[in-house]
């Protein structure tokens, strides 16, 4: 077995339990740190496809920009995952989660018995077009057919970055004025 497509098996696996994992998480920390795995993961296989631009790109803009700008907002706004222990889900939901993933992995493993990991692995590779991944056919490709939804992306980003912190100003102000009202009960019961 040639040694490259092993390491793209790891890093195809490894995608996959990052993004599930991300999925199964309370935590939302924890989430998206399942998620700049996958993400690290999904970008060596494009580097083992041969697409380099494409792989150094996901890892700067996505795992490194975007992901970080996630877990910004996600602190800022002080969410935490409620963990919930085992004496507190019902044995029916209990019950399902251990159906539901046997199932699915019984599904995973009749897939890979029905595909030769070799022979599709052979197939992508004689299927890549010159030049797939590089700046030129990335940049064109962008910025001329998905220019607009690369544009409107942006300004969702920023849209949303901005409700994050003005949430989390107003939850901050509100919390504040109940201390200062707090204050003003304690000082009047004193002077009482």
């Amino acid at each position: 077995m040639n040694f490259e497509l092993i390491i793209f098996g790891i890093s195809a696996v490894i995608a996959v339990f990052g993004a599930t994992m991300m999925i199964a998480q309370r935590n939302p920390v924890a989430s998206v740190l399942y998620m700049i795995l996958s993400l690290i993961a999904q970008a060596v296989c494009y580097v083992q496809l041969g697409a380099l631009f494409l792989g150094v790109i996901l890892i700067v803009v996505y795992a490194g920009a975007i992901m970080v700008l996630f877990l910004f907002v996600i602190m800022l706004l002080n969410l935490r995952g409620e963990e919930a222990s085992e004496q507190d889900t019902p044995a029916v939901s209990q019950f399902t989660k251990y159906v539901f993933s046997v199932l699915l992995t019984l599904e995973l493993v009749f897939i890979v018995k029905a595909a030769s990991l070799d022979s599709v692995a052979t197939q992508v590779a004689d299927q890549v077009a010159d030049g797939f991944g590089s700046v030129r056919q990335v940049a064109q490709v962008m910025f001329t057919n998905y220019l607009y939804p690369f544009e409107l992306t942006g300004i969702l980003l920023l849209v949303a970055l901005v409700g994050a912190v003005v949430l989390a100003k107003r939850e901050r102000d509100s919390y504040s004025s109940a201390t200062d009202d707090a204050d003003d009960d304690r000082s009047e019961r004193v002077v009482e």
